[in-house]
């Protein structure tokens, strides 16, 4: 199966209460061949009218992160821990992503990135560890089943807390450094 074909399928999932209010799915964007792969939470208000991850406010910020490390939306691959927006922009439920995560597991398996990065605590939480502290942890290098995985402030808190910027600066210089070391076409 290809992304393609995955994601026809997904467009057809009811697993949770989230599809019953979709506008649209938002599957994920990206090549196929992607070595990075970056995981928020959840689409918001202007992903689910368009479709497509990280559009909004938090979206133009994460270009500007990935740019800033000399990548783009043409070399990486961004996803969420679910595909349909919780309403008002909640945190997505632990039964929403239990119904969800098997999309994003699959998404992974077609993709075989070589590095994955969470945005925020609640992708951080469910690939890294339970206990996650975004705020003690962000920056530092994990392993998901045999991938180096980090975490950095989501681009939405980043927007409602500018002094954490010089924080997430310093994960992006890490992150930059990793993708030297193992990524073969990223840069």
């Amino acid at each position: 199966m290809n992304l393609t074909e995955l994601r026809a399928a997904c467009s057809t999932c009811t697993g949770c209460g989230l599809s019953q209010t979709r506008t649209k799915l938002v599957f994920g964007v990206g090549p196929e061949n992607a070595e990075v792969l970056f995981v928020g939470e959840g689409p918001g208000q202007q992903e689910d009218l368009t479709g497509e991850p990280f559009v909004g406010a938090a979206g133009q910020l994460l270009d500007e992160m990935l740019c800033i490390i000399d990548l783009g939306r043409d070399n990486c691959y961004i996803a969420n821990i679910v595909k349909c927006r919780p309403p008002q922009n909640r945190d997505p439920l632990e039964t929403e992503q239990d119904a969800c995560f098997p999309w994003l597991q699959q998404q992974m398996e077609i993709l075989q990135p070589k590095l994955i990065v969470c945005l925020g605590r609640i992708a951080a939480k469910r690939l890294i560890k339970d206990d996650f502290r975004i705020t003690r942890e962000h920056g530092q290098w994990f392993d998901y089943h045999g991938i180096p995985i980090m975490a950095t402030y989501h681009p939405s808190a980043l927007l409602r807390d500018v002094s954490k910027r010089p924080e997430a600066f310093r994960d992006l210089k890490i992150l930059q450094k990793k993708v030297q070391e193992i990524c073969s076409h990223t840069l």
